[in-house]
């Protein structure tokens, strides 16, 4: 009797391992090599998807295989990190969602994205900067609550006239 084994380095797609479990286990590998260390992200969702062309859902899986593996953990708006929960974590400065609305908000500074035009919408988000819709989510109601953007239902995310922007602080 034979056992099945797929090159880790190529995803078959017609076999019989999970297309989530075979992504697991090529992050797993780089665990174990040390490319991904302790307190690291894992790469995000759509970044997976992009990556190997697989499916939002598949790569959901493929952070759950790594968590079920006691590989990874999950924080909700910031990502899955190498490790177990409460260990160390690469700390970025400031949450991801935080970053792209930073990134928004300086678009409409320099004029990019001018008072009453859309802000780019969650999909584009997404893929820009290769993050779930969750994190784009949060990104617009942090561009909210600061005052730099309006949202109609059903029409989108628009620019703030200039006098409602935030007025920014000495550093």
């Amino acid at each position: 009797m034979s056992t099945f084994v797929y090159n880790p380095g190529v995803l078959d797609r017609e076999g019989p391992v999970p297309i989530y479990k075979q992504v697991a286990d090529l992050i797993r590998e780089q665990i174990e090599r040390g490319e991904l260390k302790a307190g690291d992200p894992v790469p995000s969702e759509a970044r997976l998807e992009k990556d190997y062309e697989i499916a939002r859902t598949t790569a959901r899986r493929v952070a759950r295989e790594l968590r079920e593996q006691g590989m990874a953990y999950t924080i909700q708006g910031e990502g899955t990190f190498v490790g177990r929960p409460g260990g160390p974590r690469s700390a970025r400065k400031v949450p991801l969602y935080q970053a792209i609305a930073n990134e928004i908000a300086e678009r409409i500074q320099r004029g990019d994205i001018p008072p009453n035009r859309a802000i780019p919408g969650e999909k584009a988000m997404m893929q820009q900067f290769g993050v779930a819709k969750v994190t784009a989510r949060q990104a617009v109601a942090h561009l909210r609550e600061q005052g730099w953007v309006f949202t109609v239902p059903y029409r989108g995310t628009f620019v703030s006239p200039s006098d409602k922007w935030p007025t920014p602080t000495p550093e």
